[in-house]
Parts: C-alpha cells; structure tokens; sequence
C-alpha cells in the first residue's frame, strides 16, 4: 500500500531504503542491511564486504549492485556458512529466479543491467535506484515465501 506525502505516493519500502542511502550506504550495502534487520540481526564485516558490489562492482559501472546484492542477501538465507552446514536444496533455484526476474526488469526499462545503464548520469539516482530496489527488496521477500523460508529467520 503507497502512503500519500504532500500528494505523492510514496513506497513504504524506500521508507526504509532512504535513510540507509542518505547514511551513504550503496544498494547492495542496503539490501545487506534489509536483510539482517529483518532477521534481528546485525553484521557489519558483511555489511563492509558488501562495499564490493558497490555501483556496479567497486565503481566500475558493471553488473548492478541491487543485482548482485540482492544475491549477496539471498546466500544469507540459502547457504552453506559452517563445514556442518548444508545449504537450502533449492538455493540455486531461489537466486537465479531473482536474476531472472531483476534481469527482465532492467533489460525492459533500462536496456541492460549493468549500472551505467540505469543510471541516468553515471551517478546513483534516488528515483531509479531507489524504486528499483524496492521491488527487488519487494520481489526478495515473495520469493523467500514461495520457496518456503521465513525472512524473519535466518540460518543459525
């Protein structure tokens, strides 16, 4: 449901987004950080190790942050972290739905999913990122439901 603010219809996603943006985390660095408040959890070596991803993999333009991010994130819910650990049977298959679906998404508004394509000017537009995240934060939690794992629960 959008909240109306001063006439405009705001997503109560980038209600959460904004701030973290505005603190100058980049968006994987964000949907890291969705992720673990989420779950009740905070991590910054991970949040830190996410810097990586950052505008198109250390600034280089190249595979969108929210892309690779958003796949950052997901590992957190589907992975193998300890040697006694198995990771989520249908892990692959939850991640490349989330590829495909962030793929289909900025090929059709943007031509391609690289950051210097979605970005208008080469710097990260609150419009374009900041909505594009929220449907991928958005399209995340649908698909952590559909394979049958709670966002609010993470792999201990």
């Amino acid at each position: 449901m959008d909240l109306p603010q001063g006439g405009v219809t705001m997503n109560p996603t980038l209600l959460e987004i904004l701030p973290l943006a505005h603190k100058g985390y980049c968006c994987s660095q964000i949907l890291i950080l969705l992720a673990l408040a989420a779950q009740g959890r905070e991590n910054p070596e991970l949040v830190r190790a996410a810097m990586g991803l950052c505008h198109g993999m250390g600034g280089t333009g190249g595979a969108c942050g929210i892309m690779t991010g958003g796949c950052l994130a997901l590992g957190l819910y589907t992975g193998k972290g300890r040697d006694e650990e198995t990771p989520f049977e249908q892990g692959d298959a939850l991640v490349s739905d989330f590829v495909d679906w962030f793929s289909q998404r900025a090929l059709d508004d943007y031509g391609a999913i690289t950051c210097a394509a979605i970005l208008s000017d080469g710097k990260p537009d609150p419009t374009r990122c900041g909505g594009l995240m929220a449907d991928a934060w958005n399209k995340m939690l649908e698909l952590l439901v559909a394979y049958g794992l709670d966002p609010s629960e993470g792999r201990d």
